[in-house]
């Protein structure tokens, strides 16, 4: 029985569910998550005692990262540029729009240009992810399209260019004669600050050249 001049205690029916808004859906997802991403600031023990059910999702993942497993602690909304940079400390993924627009953060996910900051971790868990730190040969080669790109002066500030060389080899890889419109519509995704485009585009005909 509720208090006297308190207000009646409401039990959400699963009929009631129907009549959500997409506000209050959204409002109830981030809730969720925040409940299950805030316990390891409680300690193990409160971790412990959550139903499994509660969480919904595996938080330690194995991840296939420029050809080498890494175990990571991952949360259910976490992005994989948040995941590669502050988790695995592979930094050359930038974040810059962060809402999927700029490019800087684009990786390649089974040899597919994907962007990171819009990508969710948990999604790609089974898949191979390349980052621009691992497009270059094991004793420290530039990949093809890093050494065309820094013959044609591509990069000016720089903060583009992680993301315009993931696009250039995933084209390549898929297209190893592209013409230039074809080098052209595949960076198309990438913007750079500094309009350099068209000398990213003469690195990718240099490279596709293999000059």
């Amino acid at each position: 029985m509720n208090p006297p001049h308190s207000p009646p205690t409401t039990v959400l029916l699963p009929e009631t569910r129907a009549n959500w808004s997409r506000r209050d859906f959204i409002k109830g997802v981030i809730a969720s998550g925040a409940t299950v991403s805030g316990l390891s600031y409680f300690g193990a023990g409160c971790a412990q005692s959550l139903p499994a059910q509660a969480g919904g999702v595996e938080r330690l993942l194995s991840l296939t990262v420029n050809g080498q497993t890494r175990r990571v602690d991952v949360l259910p909304n976490e992005t994989l540029a948040t995941t590669l940079r502050y988790k695995l400390g592979l930094t050359g993924t930038k974040l810059g729009c962060d809402r999927a627009e700029c490019g800087a953060c684009t990786v390649l996910i089974d040899d597919v240009t994907h962007y990171a900051c819009s990508t969710l971790t948990h999604r790609v868990r089974d898949r191979e992810i390349t980052t621009v730190e691992g497009v270059a040969a094991a004793d420290g080669t530039l990949h093809p399209v890093q050494q065309a790109f820094i013959d044609e002066l591509a990069p000016q500030c720089g903060f583009c260019t992680p993301g315009q060389v993931m696009s250039a080899v995933a084209l390549l890889r898929a297209n190893p004669s592209p013409t230039r419109e074809e080098a052209r519509q595949a960076l198309a995704g990438n913007l750079c600050r500094c309009g350099a485009y068209d000398h990213y585009l003469n690195g990718v005909m240099r490279a596709a050249r293999g000059a």
